[in-house]
């Protein structure tokens, strides 16, 4: 997968935070050796999953494909982390997952 970046249309209002997401996040920790970009796509969507960030998730799932993760591998995750981070969130993060899925099979 190509570089990631934020949203150009928001340099308009802040230009910094997207410098920052460009610059720092993912031109520095997503281009760290210490995990592949697959494992961090693992971790992102564990995490903006069980904090129920449902409008940065659906992207990360994307992304997450895209980094070689399979839609088998992110239902688990997501089964798995529904016992410890609720199942209201576990249900949102997979019918995200079911959507995206959908729209690549289409």
């Amino acid at each position: 997968m190509g570089k990631q970046s934020a949203p150009k249309e928001l340099a308009e209002i802040a230009p910094k935070l997207v410098e920052l997401t460009d610059n720092v996040l993912f031109g520095d920790v997503w281009e760290r050796l210490g995990l592949s970009p697959r494992d961090r796509s693992l971790v992102t969507v564990s995490v903006l999953a069980a904090l129920y960030r449902s409008e940065q998730l659906g992207y990360h799932l994307g992304v997450a494909l895209d980094n070689g993760l399979s839609v088998e591998e992110l239902s688990e995750a997501i089964t798995h982390l529904a016992f410890y981070a609720g199942w209201p969130n576990a249900m949102t993060a997979i019918n995200q997952l079911k959507s995206i899925a959908d729209q690549r099979n289409a």
